[in-house]
């Protein structure tokens, strides 16, 4: 992981859970003036994220950022929840969606292939475990650049 991503984890993660969210994770996505940092929210209430939840995180998250100053050069703050294709970045949001379809894409060729599109079968130690076309997979938390939950209707 980046220092880049630890840094601006460390500032937001608080300000998540200090509102009384859930600090589901962030992307940041450095593309020269068209930087893009995404802040995911969830909650256990019934009525889930709102625009106002977002609304409020989105200031407090604004403020530290801009005391802090972690982002050299312009960039936009978006703060969403997860949504039903929710990105998954820790172990534990892993073991929490055992039994959905996950797709995935490696920083590195695992198996001669970076993609993988499978049911999620488990954790074990540090590797999640994808069954692919009735071939179990484990791969390593670190060799993943992307993952998301795939929907099923």
């Amino acid at each position: 992981m980046s220092t880049k991503f630890t840094q601006l984890e460390e500032l937001v993660r608080p300000v998540v859970e200090g509102l009384g969210f859930e600090y589901w994770g962030l992307e940041y996505l450095s593309q020269g003036k068209d930087s893009v940092l995404r802040v995911f929210i969830e909650t256990d209430s019934e009525e889930g994220i709102d625009v106002e939840d977002c609304a409020s995180v989105s200031r407090q998250v604004s403020a530290i950022l801009d005391v802090e100053d972690p982002i050299t050069g312009e960039y936009n703050l978006e703060v969403s929840s997860p949504g039903l294709d929710r990105p998954l970045f820790e172990l534990s949001q892993y073991q929490r969606f055992i039994g959905s379809v996950v797709s995935l894409r490696l920083r590195a060729p695992f198996d001669g292939r970076r993609k993988f599109k499978g049911q999620l079968t488990g954790v074990e130690g540090d590797e999640v475990v994808l069954l692919v076309d009735n071939e179990e997979y484990l791969l390593p938390i670190e060799l993943i650049e992307k993952a998301n939950i795939v929907p099923q209707f």
